[in-house]
């Protein structure tokens, strides 16, 4: 009896131990499984206690400066024009309704002289076409018109000077985030044949500056094609009011010459 119960305890240990043996690797595989969720959550908590800079700094550098640079400065010059583009138009704007019927008033009180003298004294493009206008009066009001529609057109000129540069820095931000994305393609499969395996660990390198120059680089041209349909908005905004206010000046000068 104490024979067969020796073996039985002999035989129950060493189905323990191959058990144990055989469950080692599982729980390593699972260990290891769970490793990039654990260090994915990890980062996620770390980035949501930081500040939004910081956490932008990070994936700016994570993502490769070399190719993040680039774009950062598409963005940073495509923001400056438009800023520069904003605030030529916001100061170049006027109360038109106010000015129109104060160059009518001079006209018709005292000449086309004071109505001129207070043109070259107001700021905007509209002011500069009633000027150039006033000033070939005495050409007959042919001239007057064509010197309107042609400063007009000088004048919008002026107002959509800059929009090339920012169109380009529109096209260049995707295209170098792009250029970035193959690059980082590329240099995860160089991984590949190097390391001789498709090893997520090898290839997340790679993917990641990836992901993040084609993140960069949409966002800034995102925030650029805001910034430049804003302006056009303004701009045609102007526009309108150039052609309208042409069209009255040169009905008061018509008014003005049948006295």
């Amino acid at each position: 009896m104490k024979k067969l119960f020796l073996v039985l305890a002999a035989a129950t240990l060493s189905f323990g131990a191959a058990y144990a043996q055989e469950e080692a690797p599982a729980q390593e595989q699972t260990v290891e499984a769970a490793a990039p969720a654990v260090e994915a959550e990890a980062e996620a908590e770390e980035l949501a206690g930081e500040p939004m800079h910081f956490a932008l700094m990070k994936k700016f550098l994570e993502g490769g400066w070399e190719w993040m640079l680039p774009v950062l400065v598409c963005l940073i010059l495509g923001l400056a024009i438009s800023i520069e583009r904003i605030l030529y138009l916001t100061f170049a704007q006027i109360n038109t309704k106010k000015f129109v019927a104060k160059v009518e008033e001079l006209i018709n009180a005292e000449g086309v002289e004071a109505a001129k003298e207070y043109c070259r004294n107001t700021r905007g493009p509209i002011a500069s076409i009633y000027y150039q206008g006033l000033m070939r009066y005495d050409q007959g009001l042919e001239a007057v018109e064509k010197a309107v529609v042609s400063y007009g057109s000088v004048q919008q000129g002026h107002m959509e000077s800059g929009l090339s540069w920012i169109s380009l820095f529109i096209a260049l931000s995707p295209s170098l985030g792009f250029m970035g994305t193959v690059v980082g393609m590329i240099q995860a499969f160089d991984d590949i044949q190097a390391q001789a395996t498709i090893s997520p660990t090898v290839v997340a390198g790679g993917i990641k500056v990836a992901l993040l120059t084609t993140l960069m680089g949409l966002i800034s041209a995102v925030i650029l094609q805001v910034f430049f349909n804003y302006i056009l908005a303004k701009i045609e905004s102007q526009v309108v009011n150039m052609e309208d206010t042409s069209i009255t000046l040169v009905d008061m000068l018509t008014a003005y010459s049948k006295r």
